[in-house]
């Protein structure tokens, strides 16, 4: 099925690969973690607003922001000068994960969306687990 990305998307993808729990990190923040229980790492927020991430357009804190994780900085690189949705912010410079507002994943196909949010839990996922999955 192809088609714009959505906000209910993000969920579905996520719980959908293998060893993902939805939990709380970074604070009390909404996070998607691999693998499940107490050793999970975090591979998807939303991130609540704050003073970080200023909208350059309104001046106003973003307030449906998405943070996912990469691998490395090229990939962080690459989505961010895509002319695509993705971007970071100096809050973020040396930090593994690109923003997108959740407003904005219509800019971008599911297909697309599926591959980043894939690739953040491949970033964080136990190495066997990844091997597994990727291979089936």
């Amino acid at each position: 099925m192809t088609g714009s990305a959505s906000p209910k998307d993000v969920d579905a993808i996520a719980g959908s690969l293998p060893e993902t729990e939805f939990g709380i990190s970074w604070g009390d923040r909404p996070t998607w973690k691999v693998p499940r229980g107490p050793k999970g790492k975090g591979f998807l927020l939303y991130r609540a607003p704050g003073r970080t991430a200023i909208n350059p357009d309104t001046g106003e804190m973003y307030d449906d922001l998405l943070v996912i994780m990469v691998a490395n900085a090229a990939d962080k690189q690459a989505l961010v000068d895509d002319q695509s949705p993705f971007f970071t912010i100096p809050h973020f410079n040396g930090f593994n994960a690109v923003l997108i507002q959740q407003s904005r994943l219509g800019e971008i196909s599911r297909e697309e969306l599926v591959e980043v949010i894939t690739d953040a839990w491949a970033s964080k996922a136990p190495k066997a687990l990844v091997k597994q999955y990727l291979s089936e």
